[in-house]
């Protein structure tokens, strides 16, 4: 999931983890219409984990949008009791842009093309996700999402 403040981009894989789709972007909406939305895909596609990307700055720092980013995925991993992982998402707008020619994108397919190449990410380089519960850990210390892995 790319996690933004208009839409969230999505990304799925098949159960082996060998091909990576980009899904429609999901127009954001308060909490409860999103989670709604998201539950029905997670029942559809029977997911097993969520990833999510945490934009970090240069030096690895996290940003604003990074604890919104977080918080939002703690909150979903939570309601959907599904196991999440964290990605640095440093500069995955820009290389979704420049690999699918999307650059100026309003419509989500650059955000889901970036929670793909997140996800490809992930599955290249872990680490295993966290239940909610462990999650709540990592939210209390804010040095922790610096260090995702």
């Amino acid at each position: 999931m790319d996690v933004g403040r208009r839409r969230i981009g999505l990304a799925g894989c098949d159960p082996l983890g060998l091909t990576v789709t980009p899904l429609p972007a999901l127009a954001r909406g308060p909490f409860p219409e999103d989670l709604s939305r998201l539950m029905a895909m997670i029942r559809k596609r029977r997911v097993q984990a969520l990833v999510v990307g945490i934009p970090l700055d240069q030096a690895g720092a996290p940003t604003a949008q990074a604890l919104h980013c977080h918080r939002y995925g703690e909150k979903l991993a939570q309601a959907s009791q599904l196991p999440v992982a964290w990605v640095n998402e440093y500069a995955s707008s820009w290389a979704a842009a420049e690999r699918h020619n999307l650059h100026g994108d309003r419509s989500g397919a650059l955000d889901s093309a970036a929670a793909a190449l997140l996800l490809e990410q992930w599955l290249q380089e872990g680490p295993e996700p966290l239940l909610p519960v462990a999650t709540a850990a990592i939210h209390s210390n804010k040095s922790a999402i610096s260090d995702p892995s």
